[in-house]
Order: structure tokens, then C-alpha cells, then sequence
């Protein structure tokens, strides 16, 4: 008999599932042309929950070096995701006050998308980046970088070599690190004694609401709601005061967090608002994360019955975007060129390679606009309003948009 999982917060042991969607790639193992006729692997992509915290997780299967050493994700070719870096930046300049003496540490900060705009205003900074290639293009940025990953021993090294931050920034990382006490523990080692810690991550409650199952891929290990993020925190010496909601991502929450003894800091009365939400929505009752899995279900039947209907209409569809969700949805739903004959990516690193599992190619966009397809399946759903608007040309020639969360839409 199977030893049962553990929690990677909490230890309890992990027997409920909350989402199975088979056997997948690891989503941004992009396959290069030459190697397409050679295996690729596939690992459970089995989602738990754990009934004592209330962790939505995966098991892990490859180590961070192995996902993360050579990334194929640059945050920089999204331009909603600059607009959103460049107001965030601002905000925190003015909220926390910071100026040429002060330190702003990004943890996980990619190709310097965010990081840059605090470089113009002259403020110091220093980016915590795994992936090589990608902490390259940030210091052509002028973005001081260390190739490293991030817990524990970094955060105290940091500390001792006086790097200690009045702004600790961690952007869509909470989720993607499979030791999640260590890294918790780093963020107050990593701080001064009245700096602030901002955490982004996609809402587990909009996640459930919306049926995104596709946001779930091996490296996103953990799926968090403010009330689980909170207790995390907690354990290891750090105090949520503030919680805002975010339109990224199909919808995720920025908490603020500070030292357990810093005096600077009160805690809002929005933290406790959306708890109360959370709990209200059931995320802390088993039965909402059993119900899920339905949901799913139904949500692949919705996707393949639009496909087979437009195909057999003698529709052309192609892709717009080859983003991690989109593999997910495209292995768990059983799609390849069979219904979509190309995507298409403003990212030079994908292009000219095959999305892992389906296999279908990844062209630059001008493919899309030479091909005209009747149908634009935007894989990255969230940008939605930022693809259609870069590509009038679709509506132009008679073409329609398609997204396909949380059901097939024509737009």
C-alpha cells in the first residue's frame, strides 16, 4: 500500500483530490524542431487539498533547477503585465516612501520588467533570478541580478552583506517553490525591522469560481487563498496587514506583510473582510474542493463540443499565445493540430518549436495574420482585451476570438 502524501506545509497527509487532469509535460518544456520526433516525459498532474490548512498542491515530480534553470517565460512581452509593473512601482514609492537610501529585493524578478522602474527613479535594487538566460536580459536593463534561488540561507545571507529590504517584492513565486516553509522563512531574514513584503499569486477562490483549472501546472506547486497564505506567513514571523484584489491572472490577491514586531504597520480592515469571504465561499469545508473536480469535467466537455462543432463546420482555428495554461488546457482537453493547426507567440524563445504534449507548432504572429483562420483560440485568456487589441486584423477579414474560460466564448 502507497505511503499517502504529506502536506508541504503542514505535514497532515494528503487523501482528497481536488483536481486530476492526467498525465502532462512540464508546461513550458517547449520542444525544439530537431527534437520532435523523440519522447518527452509525462508526470501525474494530481492536485490535493489538505484538510487541516486548506494548501491546494501538487506532488513534486522535477526539481526547481530542472524547471527553472533555463526558463522560456520573459515577463516583458506582455504589455498589460509592464503597465501593471510600472503602477505598482510608482504605489510603492509613494506609499512606503522610498528613496535613493532604500533597498527594493525582487524575488524571482525574470527579465526586469519590474525592477527597471524602480532603476529610473533611482532607487537601489537587486533581483533574485534562478534562470540564467532570463537574469541576463535583466541586467542589460541595468537590473543588478544574482542567479540564485531564493529561502532560508539567502535571506540571511542577504541580511549579514547589509541587504536587508525596505521592499521585499515576490510576483507569482509563492506557488512555484516546493519547500514553502523555507521560503516563507526567507522573507523575514530578508527584511529591515519595519520593511514590508508584497506577495502576488492567483486566487485560489477565483480559481474554483471561474473553473481555471488550467492555471494548474507542475510549476505551480501550491494554489493559495489569503486565509492558507496567511497562516504560512504566520509560522514564520511575519504579519499580513493588507490585502488587495488584482484583475491579473484571471484574478489575484497582493498581500502586504511586515515583521511580527514591526510598530509601522496596523493591520487593514480589508484582511479580515475577504477571510470572512473566503470562508463564506467555502474554503475551509471539503466539500467545495470534492465539488471541483466536476466542475472540471464539465468544463473539457464544454471546450471539445465547441471544437468538434466549429471543425466540422469547416472552421480553420489557430491559437493566439503559448503560455503554461494553455498546455494544461490543451493536454487535459486531448487537443493537437487536429484542431488547431498553428499558435502563434510574440516571445522569440517559443517561436519555431512545438507546445509540449500536443505538439502544435509556435510560429511568430505573422503567421496568423498571412493565415486568417475563422477562429483565434487566446490561450492566455487573461490578456484577452491586450491580444485583441494588438490584432484588429482578425475582425477585419471576418475572423472571431474564442476564449475558452470558463466556457467557450466567441468574441
Amino acid at each position: 500500500m502507497n505511503t499517502p502524501l504529506q502536506c508541504r506545509f503542514c505535514s497532515n497527509p494528503l487523501t482528497h483530490t481536488f483536481c486530476d487532469l492526467g498525465m502532462s509535460p512540464l508546461s513550458n518544456s517547449y520542444v525544439p524542431l530537431d527534437r520532435a520526433r523523440q519522447m518527452e516525459p509525462f508526470y501525474p498532474l494530481h492536485a490535493w487539498v489538505c484538510e487541516q490548512c486548506w494548501l491546494v498542491q501538487l506532488e513534486s515530480f522535477e526539481s526547481p533547477q530542472h524547471i527553472f534553470g533555463d526558463y522560456a517565460y520573459f515577463s516583458s512581452f506582455s504589455d498589460s503585465w509592464l503597465a501593471h509593473a510600472r503602477q505598482y512601482a510608482s504605489k510603492m514609492r509613494d506609499r512606503l516612501g522610498l528613496g535613493a537610501q532604500s533597498q527594493v529585493t525582487e524575488i524571482a524578478s525574470n527579465d526586469g520588467y519590474l525592477l527597471q522602474y524602480f532603476v529610473e527613479a533611482g532607487i537601489p535594487v537587486l533581483g533574485i533570478e534562478p534562470a540564467a538566460n532570463v537574469a541576463k536580459a535583466a541586467e542589460a536593463r541595468g537590473v543588478r541580478s544574482r542567479v540564485e534561488f531564493f529561502g532560508a540561507a539567502l535571506g540571511a545571507a542577504l541580511r549579514d552583506e547589509g541587504l536587508a529590504a525596505d521592499l521585499l517584492v515576490g510576483n507569482n513565486v509563492f506557488a512555484h517553490v516546493p519547500d514553502i516553509n523555507d521560503f516563507a522563512a526567507g522573507f523575514a531574514l530578508a527584511l529591515k525591522a519595519e520593511g514590508v513584503l508584497t506577495l502576488e499569486f492567483p486566487h485560489l477562490l477565483n480559481l474554483v469560481e471561474q473553473h481555471q483549472f488550467d492555471t494548474i501546472y507542475h510549476e505551480h506547486f501550491s494554489y493559495l487563498s489569503l486565509v492558507t497564505a496567511r497562516r504560512i506567513l504566520e509560522r514564520h514571523g511575519l504579519r499580513v496587514f493588507d490585502v488587495e484584489e488584482l484583475p491579473t491572472h484571471g484574478g489575484s490577491l497582493r498581500l502586504f506583510a511586515c515583521r511580527q514586531d514591526a510598530r509601522r504597520w496596523t493591520v487593514q480592515p480589508s484582511v479580515e473582510a475577504l477571510a470572512a469571504r473566503e470562508r463564506a465561499a467555502g474554503l475551509e469545508s471539503l466539500p467545495t474542493y470534492l465539488a471541483f473536480a466536476e466542475s472540471v469535467k464539465e468544463t473539457k466537455r464544454g471546450i471539445l463540443s465547441f471544437l468538434i462543432e466549429a471543425r466540422r463546420a469547416g472552421k480553420r482555428i489557430c491559437g493566439y499565445g503559448a503560455p503554461a495554461k494553455g498546455n494544461t488546457l490543451l493536454n487535459y482537453c486531448g487537443v493537437g493540430t487536429d484542431f488547431i493547426e498553428f499558435t502563434v507567440d510574440r516571445n522569440p524563445v517559443k517561436q519555431d518549436t512545438l507546445l509540449p504534449g500536443s505538439r502544435i507548432p509556435v510560429l511568430a504572429p505573422e503567421a496568423l495574420i498571412e493565415a486568417r483562420p475563422d477562429l483565434v483560440l487566446i490561450l492566455p485568456w487573461n490578456l484577452r482585451d491586450e491580444v485583441i487589441a494588438q490584432l484588429p486584423q482578425v475582425h477585419a477579414w471576418g475572423g472571431r476570438f474564442v476564449v475558452p474560460i470558463p466556457r467557450p466564448t466567441v468574441l
